[in-house]
């Protein structure tokens, strides 16, 4: 039996996307430790929602 996926997207990759560009409007562009802990979380979330493609946000 394999285990879950620990985190499963609930929201849309647009959702997650918003929230990305959010994070890096708010920094001015220089992430804190605690900010890039988040976009790390972010990025693992929405390449969860898109599937895995390999096509670039926008």
């Amino acid at each position: 039996m394999s285990p879950m996926p620990s985190s499963v997207s609930a929201r849309s990759a647009v959702e997650v996307n918003a929230e990305i560009r959010d994070l890096w409007q708010r920094s001015g562009g220089c992430l804190t430790p605690r900010d890039e802990a988040e976009y790390q979380r972010l990025l693992v979330e929405w390449a969860a929602a898109t599937g895995g493609s390999a096509r670039t946000a926008a």
